[in-house]
């Protein structure tokens, strides 16, 4: 799933393309993933684009006309670009492209979906804050906002586990499962700590981490291209996505806990203290 530094990327990109840019159609090849029905999406066409904005994961198309067009990649979208997009026209369910979006240069881009869970969203606004997902979210990570008081005051808000804080988009927007993965590495912390079980100095700690950590991502992401970002993150992991794979800090082995849809990786001897967590979905203790 494309996260903050991703979707940043994203933004970065076509900022620089279609800005100005007036669109000439919009092309939808399935319907599920359009989830608003007024205005319609042909309300888009002639309306010029005004700026390119990132709302946590989401990202939105504002325009002259007051609409905006506004999308979010989920697990398996992505954005496909073209500097010239083909003339065919596209057929509902005979490809991965859920939405083909059109500009006056003859350039564009797609909407792609793989996999069986459809989960990419569309959504055609004359307010961002309309869509119920960008209504919800919770402070941006790397706005001025974002003090270490404010970070504080929010761990200190919620007792759970700090992997869970730090995925809540309606917490902090942005950070998905990779990016709380890489940030709990660098701050030494495990993915099943409780918030109200840290010390100030690791409240700090951990601060630090998810701005550098983040930073350093979105400088990482800036300038290249679209179909480049996906192995750009691949590349940049420590240990997300790494099980197996030795630590880079340590070189004790990256560990794995599996859940239904999805997975942590940790280094137990960084973060939890040599320790190996329960795999859930192998149902055992490993020792």
């Amino acid at each position: 799933m494309p996260e903050l530094p991703e979707v940043s990327g994203l933004v970065g990109f076509l900022d620089e393309r279609i800005v100005g840019r007036a669109i000439v159609g919009v092309e939808l090849a399935s319907i599920a993933v359009l989830k608003t029905f007024d205005p319609s999406p042909q309300a888009l066409v002639g309306l010029v684009v005004d700026a390119v904005s990132r709302h946590g994961k989401w990202i939105a198309l504002e325009t002259s006309g007051g609409l905006s067009l506004v999308f979010h990649l989920s697990r398996a979208g992505w954005l496909r670009w073209s500097d010239a997009l083909p003339t065919t026209v596209l057929r509902p369910g005979k490809s991965p492209i859920a939405l083909r979006v059109r500009f006056d240069d003859g350039s564009g881009f797609d909407l792609t979906e793989a996999g069986t869970q459809k989960r990419l969203a569309v959504h055609i606004v004359r307010d961002v804050v309309d869509v119920p997902g960008i209504a919800k979210l919770g402070i941006d990570p790397l706005s001025p906002e974002f003090t270490r008081e404010a970070f504080g005051q929010l761990v200190a808000s919620r007792r759970m586990q700090i992997k869970g804080l730090l995925r809540d988009q309606n917490e902090i927007a942005g950070v998905g499962n990779a990016y709380s993965d890489e940030v709990l590495h660098v701050a030494k912390l495990s993915p099943f700590a409780l918030t109200s079980s840290l010390e100030p100095g690791q409240i700090d700690t951990l601060y630090d981490a998810l701005i550098t950590t983040l930073t350093n991502a979105v400088d990482a992401a800036a300038g290249k291209p679209a179909k480049d970002l996906k192995d750009a993150k691949r590349a940049g992991m420590r240990v997300h996505g790494r099980t197996g794979e030795a630590c880079p800090v340590c070189g004790d082995v990256i560990r794995e806990v599996s859940f239904a849809d999805r997975s942590l990786q940790y280094c137990a001897t960084c973060q939890t203290g040599g320790k190996p967590l329960a795999d859930r979905r192998m149902s055992k203790l490993l020792k």
